[in-house]
């Protein structure tokens, strides 16, 4: 069962990938620097730094499914 309280919901649109909002400082549509086709390489096992553009928080990507990214830190309250 994936750990609620560390994963966050992302969406891809035009071959960008976009978070709601931030975790850690709450912006809107974030652009992540992550594309489509490291998603690929994430679920295939390969573990990826992602640092936010809004407010340089940082977390390691560990799974990703369509809807969510699974990270090793804890985003929200369970």
């Amino acid at each position: 069962m994936i750990p609620f309280e560390r994963a966050w919901p992302y969406d891809i649109i035009m071959k960008d990938v976009y978070v709601s909002s931030c975790p850690f400082c709450h912006k809107d549509n974030v652009l992540l620097p992550l594309r489509p086709k490291e998603l690929d390489h994430i679920r295939s096992g390969r573990k990826k730094l992602l640092v936010f553009p809004c407010c340089h928080s940082r977390v390691t990507v560990v799974d990703a499914d369509q809807d969510y990214l699974l990270t090793d830190t804890k985003l929200r309250q369970a």
